[in-house]
């Protein structure tokens, strides 16, 4: 049988090559999707993907599907249910950031038009493309300073290197995989 080739990172499970076959590197511009991706991999610092992929749907449904309008809203109550909550990562710093993140997403949509609006002028800036991901690094260390300044939590370079290879704006399949050229056209 003719197997697949795969970046080296994905796993024989079978979610795992879901993830990488159907979402991971796909252009994403929904709103919603953005924070939850932006959110996940947040969660994700200093873990494994494949645990917080096992966990994601415990994660849609605790977090009111990455509805940051709602999440916006999140009091100590809401917080305190989500740190028993044994089905996620109960870390407080990151829960926290999760709705200190919302507050400033609806900042950037307002200010921008569309947090999708905001990459993409980043995405210009470095000149990434779909076959050239040259500057990658520099775009990452760039947004995450400016997300930092607008006053998100938890973020930093690594974590939103991974996000923008996540969503697409960063083609991070290596070039045997057989996405790298499917997205890449």
């Amino acid at each position: 049988m003719n197997e697949k080739i795969r970046c080296s990172w994905c796993t024989n499970d079978d979610l795992y090559k879901s993830y990488h076959d159907k979402e991971w590197g796909v252009p994403i511009t929904d709103e919603y999707k953005l924070f939850e991706f932006l959110t996940l991999e947040i969660f994700q610092a200093g873990l494994s993907w494949y645990t917080v992929l096992k966990k994601r749907e415990s994660f849609i449904s605790a977090f009111d599907k990455f509805d940051f309008e709602k999440i916006s809203t999140y009091d100590s109550k809401k917080i305190e249910k989500l740190m028993i909550d044994k089905c996620i990562i109960r870390n407080k710093l990151k829960i926290n950031s999760t709705s200190i993140n919302a507050k400033k997403f609806m900042e950037v949509q307002k200010n921008q038009g569309s947090f999708n609006k905001y990459l993409s002028n980043y995405k210009k800036k470095y000149s990434i493309t779909k076959k050239s991901a040259s500057g990658s690094y520099e775009l990452a260390l760039e947004l995450s300073k400016d997300l930092k300044q607008k006053g998100f939590k938890f973020i930093g370079p690594t974590i939103i290197n991974s996000f923008l290879m996540a969503i697409g704006v960063i083609n991070g399949h290596q070039k045997n995989c057989f996405r790298y050229l499917q997205l890449s056209s």
